[in-house]
């Protein structure tokens, strides 16, 4: 299991990265089987994808589709007890996943494929009847807790499955990934002390606007690796009641850089100086 986490807010890109290693195993054509066993994208704007009620049955779809093996053996027990599908998340884990793979022949000559959990962070209990902050801030612990529990219950039984967990590093997730025994299985990587900020801000720019080499450079040294504020740079070029070559020269001017030094020493500085050039 791999747990990428960043502190970075929303907007930076993590589950953009999900998506993409979601989209790249599902398209690729050079093997005879599908390497994406399944994903789930958390998401609090979500009703459906802000709470853990749909994570078994959703994942336990996709492998049936992903992994033909299981076909069968998913479709009995829902024609079995059609009631599986609101039964708790333990009993659905264990009728709908554990069951089938168990039931396999040759397992252990099955390939390896990769489940995608983004957005764990996302993961909500949403009691709409609660008022307290402090019972909300705990539905939510909670939740997210549950749901890295089942996926080590899944791990634990050794099936040909690997798991790439997205979130922001909470400090109950975090605490969890590191206790025993789930430790034992977790490899922990901070995507923004690891990434090549620059490089990505340069591919993004590449991949939505082209202002020239040597304007492209500059852009890419005025963002400083920030995500957050090429994104908004982009967003403000592609405005359609703005000419995009003035506008990238006002970005490109040197003369707004005089508030520099209060825009860097607040958060998301980058993003508060071009906001200060729109004005």
């Amino acid at each position: 299991m791999v747990w990428l986490q960043g502190a970075s807010p929303a907007g930076y890109g993590k589950s953009a990265v999900a998506q993409f290693v979601a989209d790249d195993f599902e398209q690729q054509e050079d093997l005879d089987f599908n390497p994406l066993a399944g994903s789930f994208f958390f998401s609090r704007a979500s009703p459906e994808r802000s709470n853990p009620a749909r994570f078994i049955i959703t994942l336990a779809y996709q492998f049936a589709t992903s992994i033909p093996e299981l076909l069968p053996s998913i479709e009995d027990a829902v024609r079995r007890n059609p009631m599986i599908l609101n039964k708790t998340l333990g009993v659905q884990l264990q009728k709908l996943i554990i069951g089938p793979f168990r039931s396999v022949k040759g397992l252990e000559e099955m390939p390896n494929r990769l489940v995608i959990v983004d957005g764990l962070d996302e993961c909500i209990n949403l009691d709409r009847d609660a008022k307290v902050e402090k019972q909300y801030a705990q539905d939510q612990e909670r939740a997210q807790i549950r749901v890295l529990e089942l996926i080590h219950a899944l791990q634990s039984h050794r099936f040909p499955l690997s798991f790439l967990i997205f979130t922001r590093p909470e400090p109950w997730i975090k605490a969890h990934v590191e206790s025993t025994p789930f430790c034992d299985n977790v490899q922990g990587l901070d995507m923004y002390r690891t990434a090549d900020n620059l490089k990505d801000v340069e591919l993004l720019f590449r991949g939505e606007i082209w202002p020239g080499e040597e304007r492209l450079q500059k852009l890419v040294e005025k963002t400083r690796g920030d995500i957050l504020y090429a994104k908004t740079i982009i967003w403000d070029l592609e405005d359609p009641y703005e000419d995009p070559h003035e506008r990238l020269d006002l970005i490109l001017d040197p003369s707004f850089d005089d508030g520099a030094d209060l825009a860097h020493s607040a958060p998301f500085s980058f993003v508060y100086e071009h906001y200060r050039q729109i004005l």
